[in-house]
Order: structure tokens, then C-alpha cells, then sequence
């Protein structure tokens, strides 16, 4: 254990050094490592109260700022007529900040008093830029429609199907919208003339089947709600900032959170160090904490009801529809820098393999030390710090690295499901056009945060099973064997097995990835195991984790964006005695109805996302008919064969009527359409080049042409048979001989069927 500097070499070394007073760099002058660092800061606070040290920005001092989404209260204009705002939430200790509200022109009216919820970005050391999210105690009702202009203004008509009430907008409200564009807006006053509401338009979303409306359309299609009731947003703007009045004083612990470059929110934060206890050489100390989204969302509230009801945040290339309102998912529950925030932490033990061999969970107000993303992480790690990641490189990232890797060695025994698919994401310009279409590289960063919230959360089913207290598990359970049969046909085309006769586990699967690795048929493969595996879900019965080969599973690390993880929160607050906003007994009651619900409500959203991205992607590509293409079938059916392109990784469909004239054979089980005059076999994997025949961007629909098969030339015009041959995957020569024979049997044995059932 390092030894901790008395206050007069700690002063000294301040006189001496007088650019590098930060703890940080006190720490390192004197060796201080690890929980030592709890010491150095008290000390240091020590030092403050009694007058010898300064609070400055950036140093041993004042680090507080204003969180990026606040509550500000609006003062009266200054000589110039510029607004300013009061923060309600300040805790620096030098002079509060000045807020210059920025005025958009479909901005509300603000006068003095006024209470608002605005998004803020620092200009300076002392002043702040802030932009109007809402003014708080008012919560209009909005519709999403087409405008069509009138003599005195106009009207919209919603494109939600289950609204036929149209809204008028005054010339007033029009705010420049042409006939028939979408347009988003909100009501305005009293209803006006046949009793219809008014609105006034906030926002011109152009042309309907234009890339920035697909969202809005998607999420109306899939009704997930985007609206919070007055009374949800009442209980929002009322809530205010934890103390630490019953809480583990964690303020002292470097934590960080790491991110996304554009996260909006921050709901985990982690630091680990190398672990003191002469117990457990070479072991590690870990600590997740997670926003404490429980103290603000009351069982049975406003909050709670409609939490419950979303189920979860939808996530869209230009969007989020949040599962909580902007006053507590991207301010009071979200983990900012430098700001006081309540959580549920978990500290976690693991030993030089990366076993976890203890943990314990407490009630906590942290504050994090710096939001990172990861791309910035990764290259502190490999090199290139930057300026924000210099600092914390020694004490913070390369620690997290060094447990993160004892974790990899437990992860490899364990054997979890290991694919390999590649993340696709939209970038849209600013007007919200299609820029690029780019794939994510996995960086060790994400596989840190992914391997220490994974740990965090089977903790928390360990400790509920344990403390036995009813929660929500996630479930993922093992294949079904016809889908294991489907991808051993496919493993068989490629010249591959899959072990058959035994308990399937997912070293097995991941021996077939790993033998496909660096192949033509890695993709296929790995695409293949994943449409074989059932879909997740949650249920107050634990049935295990199949692909994370884990027996005990809880979503504990999201509570801001899945309520799962709110349920799993309420259930450790009640078996800890830690208050009386744990689990009630009705939530008790209907754990089933609400896992049933939320496994639904996550479906909808992934559905409403793939549409929204297959929508973009459909738009992006309609300025290119008539291009080719290069991609791999990436699925089969009775209709035709469905082509993923390697460009943008958008999926298209090539419909058998326009392959040949000869008559294709479907065989579901091994997932193939054979000609019956050509023996051409189609099937997942193979190579292929393609013509963009159509792009539907209202529909995301893409319809292709097949030009080439693994360098084999299609017959030249729709509805022209070749006599040809091509080679399988597997390097056998499909001829038409065996194509017939086949096709023939087949026909037989549905014969001898029908005779039978006659």
C-alpha cells in the first residue's frame, strides 16, 4: 500500500510544481495508486477547508460544470435585449455561469420566470449557449401529417392511420410549409372552426418519402408512443437532485464513462484497479455503476406507468424516442462529468484468470470523472492519447485494459457464442439526407465496457437468486433442431460439419466459426448461426443465457433505456433494505404479464429500427438504378433469393420469375432453388452480381437482377433457360441430371403422401 504524503510535502510539492496541482498529478508524484486515492482526497479536502489550497478549474479544484441537458430558470433581457438563464442546478464553488438562451424561429415566446428544459454547450470558462428543449409546466400535444394549404393557412391530415381528425393551422402556424409536405406540429390554442384543434407547424420534414420523415413514419406505423402525457412530464420537471442522505459516498472513485461519440445519455460508469488484497495475486477490483433510475420512477407513478408502457428507448439514424422524458434520461439519471449523480454500483473482485470471486453491491453518488467515447480510448491505449484522454491514461484506462484482459482469459474458457457480423451505421448530412453508410469497427473499447456490464449483471441475478427476491432474468434459450439441421446443410455446402449425436453447446458453434474464419463462407456462416439461434427474452424463470454460456443472467445496466433493468434495480433496493422504492408487491404480482409485454415492446423496436434503416438505405440507393452491385445470397425462398450487398450491407430481392424460364425447385430444408433444366443451384453464401432493377424508398423495398453467380454468366434476357453448369460451394459439379432426379423423387413421394391421406 503506498504511503500517503504529509499535508506539508503535499504543499511543497503544489509551490513547486505549480502547473500540475491536479489530484491526478499528485497522485502520481507520490505513487498513489488504486483505493489509495480515497486518502489522497480526503486529505486534499483537508487542506481546502483550512485555507491552504484554491478551488481553479482543471486542477486540484473546482471541476464542476453545468450538465449538458438542465433546468435554467429565465431572467429579464439584458440592455442589448439578450436572454439569459438562471441554472437551477449549480454546485461549483466559484461564480455561476452565465446561459445565453439562443432563440430558434419556431421557438415559444420566453419571459422572465419562465422555467425551461435546454440543451447546453460551454463557450468559455464562465458562459454557456443554451437551446430550448421545452419550457417546462407545458406539454402541447403533437401530430405528425401532411400539410395542405387553404386560403387561411391550412390543415393537416395525420398519417397515423387511426387518427382521422384533421388540425387546422392558421396563417400564423404555417411557418413557410408547401402543400403536401410532412410536417410535425403541435396543438396551439382552443379548438378553431367544425371544432377541429389548432397547431401551429415546428418543423418542415419536406417530401414524405424524403430520408429525414422515415423515422417519424416508422415509429407512428409500429405505434410506439412519442408523446408524454402532462402528467408523466409533471412528475419529470418536479424531480430534483439526489443528496447523499442514505447513500455510499463513491464521489472519491474515478469512474468514467465511455460512449458513443453522439450518446445523448450515460447510464454506466466503470474504474478498476489492480487489486490489493494479498489473497488474490495478480486479481483485479472492478466497479460499474449505474444511474439509480429507481429514486426518480416511483412503483405505481405517472413515471412508472408509461415507462412500463414503452418498454424501452427506440434508437433511430436521426432520432431516439426515449423510454423516460429529457428532464431525467439526459439530465438527472444521466452520468455527465463532473456532476453529482445517484447509482447503484456494483464492486466487483475477479482473480488473475478473470473469475469473479466476489462482489457486493451498494446505494451510492458518484461522480464521474470524464465522458469518453470509444474511439478516443482506444487510442489513448494504443499510443495517441488525446487531450482529453492524456490525463487519465495511467490511472484509469490502463488499469481497465489490464482487468478487461484477465477477463478475456474467462471469457475463452467460458466459451460464449463468438460471432462475427459487422455493425452497420447510417450517417445521415444535415439535412438529414443519406451521407455514407459505414461499418463499425470493433475496437477493444466496446468488448471492455461490453465484458464488465456482462459481469455486472450476472452479479446482479447472483445476488437476487441468493437474497431470494423475484426479478426479471434474460432468457436466451438453445437452438431448435430443425434450425440446427437448416445450418448444418448450409455448414455442409461449404465443406464444413457441425457436430451432430450431443448436447449442443456453443463451443461447438463456435468451431464451425472459427473454421470458417478468413473463407468465402465466413459471412454465410456466421449469418446462418445467427438466424438459427431463438430470439431473447425475459421471464421471471431463469432458463439460462445459451449464447453468453451463462446460467444466471439479468439485464441490470440500462435501466434509463429498457425497463427490464429498472425491475432488476427496484428488486436489489428491496432485498437490501435500501428504501421504500423497491419492488412492490403488485409488481410482484404481474412479473409474467410485464416480461411478456416488454419482449414485445423490444421486438416492435427492432422491427420499427430495421424498417427506418432499410427505408434510408432504399433512398440512398434510388439515385443508382441501373448500377451493379456486388453481394452474397443471403437468403432463399420459394419466390426468389434475397441478395446482401457488400457496399451498404442493404438486403434486395432478385424474384425467381426473372432468373429463367425453366421452373426452380425450392427445398426449404437445405434452403436452395434448383433450375430443373439448367441444375443451377441457388443458396445462401454464394457470390453474385447484381443490377439495381428498383428502389422503393416509402416501402425500403430493392429489387435486383442476377448478372453473375460466382462467375458464372446468367443467360442474357428475363425468361431465357441456359444449358450450362456452375460449381457449389463445396466444389461439387451440380448437373442437370441430378437436378431432374431430384425434382422427380420429390414429386413421387408427394404422390405416395397423397395416396396415403386418401
Amino acid at each position: 500500500m503506498s504511503a500517503i504524503p504529509s499535508k506539508a510535502e503535499i504543499l511543497d510539492w503544489i509551490s513547486a510544481h505549480p502547473t500540475q496541482t491536479s489530484k491526478r498529478d499528485i497522485a502520481k508524484a507520490f505513487g498513489i495508486k488504486g483505493s489509495d486515492r480515497i486518502d489522497l482526497k480526503r486529505v486534499l479536502k483537508e487542506l481546502e477547508a483550512e485555507g491552504h489550497l484554491e478551488t481553479r478549474k482543471k486542477t486540484y479544484r473546482d471541476r464542476d460544470r453545468l450538465p449538458p441537458v438542465s433546468v435554467l430558470v429565465v431572467k429579464a433581457p439584458d440592455e442589448d435585449g439578450d436572454l439569459y438563464a438562471q441554472p437551477m442546478e449549480w454546485h461549483g464553488e466559484g461564480e455561476e455561469p452565465k446561459v445565453l438562451i439562443i432563440n430558434r424561429a419556431s421557438d415559444p415566446a420566453l419571459g422572465r420566470g419562465d422555467r425551461i428544459l435546454a440543451r447546453l454547450t460551454q463557450l468559455d470558462d464562465t458562459t454557456y449557449e443554451a437551446r430550448l428543449i421545452r419550457r417546462i409546466g407545458t406539454n402541447p400535444k403533437r401530430v405528425l401529417g401532411i400539410f395542405r394549404a387553404g386560403a387561411e393557412g391550412g390543415r393537416i391530415v395525420p398519417t397515423d392511420k387511426a387518427s382521422s381528425q384533421e388540425w387546422v393551422v392558421p396563417v400564423e402556424g404555417v411557418l413557410g410549409a408547401k402543400d403536401g409536405e410532412l410536417v410535425e406540429a403541435e396543438q396551439s390554442g382552443p379548438k378553431g372552426r367544425m371544432g377541429l384543434p389548432r397547431a401551429r407547424i415546428v418543423e418542415r420534414l419536406g417530401d414524405p418519402s424524403a430520408p429525414k420523415s422515415v423515422s417519424l413514419i416508422a415509429i407512428h406505423q409500429h405505434g410506439i408512443p412519442d408523446h408524454f402525457p402532462d402528467k408523466v412530464m409533471a412528475e419529470a420537471d418536479q424531480a430534483k437532485p439526489m443528496g447523499l442522505k442514505g447513500r455510499e459516498d463513491l464521489r472519491d472513485l474515478p469512474l468514467v464513462t465511455i460512449d458513443p461519440p453522439d450518446a445523448r445519455d450515460h447510464d454506466d460508469a466503470c474504474f478498476a484497479h489492480a487489486d490489493d488484497d494479498p489473497k488474490n495475486p495478480g486479481g483485479h477490483v472492478i466497479w460499474v455503476a449505474i444511474a439509480d433510475v429507481a429514486a426518480y420512477v416511483i412503483p405505481g407513478s405517472a413515471l412508472d406507468r408509461e415507462a412500463r408502457k414503452r418498454g424501452n428507448s427506440s434508437y433511430f439514424p436521426d432520432r431516439v424516442v426515449p423510454m423516460l422524458p429529457d428532464r431525467l434520461s439526459g439530465d438527472l439519471c444521466s452520468l455527465h462529468e463532473g456532476v453529482p449523480r445517484a447509482c447503484l454500483a456494483v464492486r466487483m473482485q475477479i482473480d488473475v484468470d478473470g473469475n469473479k470471486i466476489a462482489h457486493r453491491f451498494v446505494r451510492g453518488l458518484m461522480r464521474s470523472e470524464a465522458s469518453l467515447n470509444y474511439a478516443e480510448v482506444q487510442a489513448a491505449m494504443d499510443g495517441e492519447p488525446n487531450e482529453k484522454t492524456a490525463p487519465f491514461l495511467d490511472d484509469v484506462i490502463k488499469p481497465l485494459y489490464a482487468a478487461y484482459a484477465a477477463l478475456v482469459n474467462a471469457r475463452k474458457a467460458r466459451q460464449p457464442l463468438d460471432l462475427d457480423l459487422p455493425e452497420r451505421k447510417i450517417i445521415l448530412d444535415g439535412d438529414g439526407q443519406v451521407a455514407s453508410v459505414a461499418f463499425q469497427d470493433r475496437l477493444d473499447a466496446h468488448r471492455l465496457i461490453e465484458e464488465f456490464m456482462v459481469l455486472a449483471n450476472v452479479a446482479a441475478a447472483e445476488t437476487l437468486i441468493e437474497k431470494r427476491t423475484p426479478l426479471l432474468f434474460r432468457v436466451h434459450e438453445e437452438p431448435a433442431e430443425e434450425k440446427l439441421e437448416a445450418l448444418r446443410e448450409t455448414a455442409k455446402a461449404a465443406g464444413l460439419t457441425l457436430a451432430k449425436g450431443q448436447v449442443l453447446q456453443t463451443r461447438h458453434l463456435n468451431a464451425l466459426l472459427n473454421a470458417a474464419a478468413g473463407t468465402d463462407d465466413a459471412e454465410v456462416i456466421n449469418i446462418s448461426t445467427l438466424r438459427s439461434m431463438q430470439q431473447a427474452y425475459y421471464n421471471p424463470e431463469n432458463f439460462g443465457h445459451f449464447g453468453l454460456a451463462l446460467r444466471n443472467y439479468a439485464h441490470f445496466t440500462s435501466p434509463i433505456r429498457r425497463y427490464a433493468d429498472l425491475i432488476v434495480h427496484r428488486a436489489l433496493i428491496t432485498s437490501h433494505g435500501w428504501g421504500e422504492d423497491g419492488l412492490s408487491p403488485d409488481e410482484i404480482e404481474r412479473l409474467e404479464e410485464t416480461a411478456q409485454h416488454i419482449s414485445d415492446t423490444e421486438r416492435r423496436s427492432m422491427i420499427a429500427e430495421r424498417d427506418t434503416t432499410d427505408r434510408y438505405l432504399a433512398s440512398y440507393l434510388s439515385e443508382r438504378v441501373g448500377n451493379e452491385f456486388v453481394g452474397k445470397i443471403s437468403g432463399v425462398a420459394r419466390f426468389g433469393i434475397f441478395v446482401k450487398l457488400d457496399e451498404t450491407g442493404a438486403d434486395g430481392l432478385v424474384p425467381v420469375r426473372s432468373i429463367g424460364r425453366e421452373f426452380f425447385h425450392f427445398d426449404a430444408q437445405a434452403g436452395t432453388l434448383m433450375g430443373v433444366d439448367t441444375g443451377l443451384q441457388l443458396s445462401i453464401g454464394l457470390r453474385v452480381t447484381v443490377r439495381l432493377a428498383q428502389a422503393a424508398p416509402v416501402t425500403g423495398g430493392l429489387e435486383l437482377e442476377l448478372l453473375t453467380l460466382e462467375d458464372t454468366q446468367m443467360p442474357k434476357g428475363r425468361g431465357r433457360g441456359g444449358n450450362y453448369r456452375r460449381r457449389s460451394p463445396a466444389g461439387k459439379t451440380v448437373k442437370r441430371k441430378a437436378a431432374k432426379s431430384k425434382i422427380k423423387n420429390d414429386k413421387v413421394k408427394r404422390k405416395v403422401v397423397r395416396k396415403r391421406r386418401s
